[in-house]
């Protein structure tokens, strides 16, 4: 016995069990946290995807770090520098895990606002078809009037077709009707004519061959001073006497006259253009003698329908010059037989 303890003694105190003690605590505290890390890295890679390869560096890093731990490295500094990698690499790997996963969140408020985008454009297109289904049936509406309207422009149409049939047939007799009527109003005219001719012949007849008293055209001239004295409108005696006879001639004339020609006896007064004087115009002056022929006429039988009396004054004169020849000629009483 004393040579044992002789020999413990020698020895020395024995470290190696306290060694190896704290050296398989260390290894099983570093297992464990490999353990829990093992376990976060689980859950880490069930929520984030697409990390697989930075999960499978840190595998790989721990898979080393196992088979250091397996080959009993004793070098402890070496040990807490691989810790202290593994600690950061696990720190990168959480900021990288936050990151991502605030990218998640964002992804998904995103697509919320792409629903909620969705929905109205789904809203508004929903609107759309309601518009397109109403413009649709107001075009059906549409093209129903149209064709309505166009019934009734093809009724429109042939009632017009059948207004201007109509209105060309009552052209042609309108035509033909001018045409007879013409023809009727030339003969009327051509029978008004010979009873004029037979009027102004049978008139210079019974008046004579007197210078006083010409036919000019269609109309019987007589000099005023035949008939009244220079500024008056009262007839003289000799004036009715030549009124007595063209009243006898005129009253033959129109008896044979057939009562369908609507005629008359113009009576126009003219002068010339010298002025009478006492507040009168040669118009108010050859107006009060052409009433006066024919107020003598009416007095001996004439119609008065069958009378017209105009006064021209001085402004339709046979002779414009300034001489007393000029102005006798101007002053006349004018008988003309014409249409109504």
């Amino acid at each position: 016995m004393a040579l044992a303890r002789g020999r413990r003694s020698e020895r020395g105190v024995d470290y190696w069990p306290g060694f190896v003690d704290a050296l398989s605590t260390l290894i099983l505290g570093i297992i464990f946290m490999l353990t829990v890390f093992a376990i976060v890295q689980f859950f880490l890679s069930q929520e984030v995807t697409g990390k697989d390869t930075a999960l499978q560096r840190l595998s790989a890093r721990i898979a080393q770090l196992t088979d250091l731990l397996s080959l009993e490295q004793t070098d402890k500094t070496s040990m807490e520098e691989q810790l202290a990698q593994l600690r950061a690499t696990l720190a990168t790997t959480e900021g990288e895990r936050d990151r991502i996963k605030g990218l998640y969140d964002n992804l998904s408020g995103g697509n919320a606002a792409a629903q909620d985008k969705a929905s109205e454009l789904s809203g508004k297109l929903d609107a759309e078809k309601q518009v397109s289904l109403r413009a649709l049936a107001q075009v059906e509406v549409l093209n129903q009037q149209i064709a309505a309207l166009r019934r009734q422009l093809g009724a429109i149409e042939q009632a017009l077709e059948v207004t201007e049939k109509k209105d060309r047939d009552s052209q042609s007799r309108i035509a033909d009707l001018g045409q007879r009527l013409n023809v009727a109003l030339a003969q009327r005219v051509q029978e008004l004519s010979r009873y004029r001719s037979d009027f102004f012949g049978r008139l210079s007849a019974i008046l004579g061959n007197r210078p006083d008293i010409r036919v000019v055209g269609d109309r019987f001239v007589l000099q005023s001073e035949v008939f009244f004295d220079t500024g008056q409108s009262v007839l003289k005696p000799e004036g009715r006497a030549e009124l007595d006879k063209i009243a006898s001639v005129l009253l033959d004339i129109s008896a044979k006259i057939p009562q369908d020609i609507n005629w008359v006896l113009r009576v126009d007064g003219h002068t010339d253009v010298r002025p009478i004087g006492g507040g009168r115009t040669n118009w108010d002056l050859s107006a009060a003698r052409a009433i006066a022929v024919v107020q003598y006429l009416i007095s001996k039988g004439m119609p008065p329908q069958r009378l017209v009396a105009a006064g021209f004054g001085e402004f339709q004169p046979i002779d414009p010059g300034n001489t007393e020849e000029a102005y006798s000629k101007n002053r006349r009483i004018e008988l003309k037989l014409t249409e109504r």
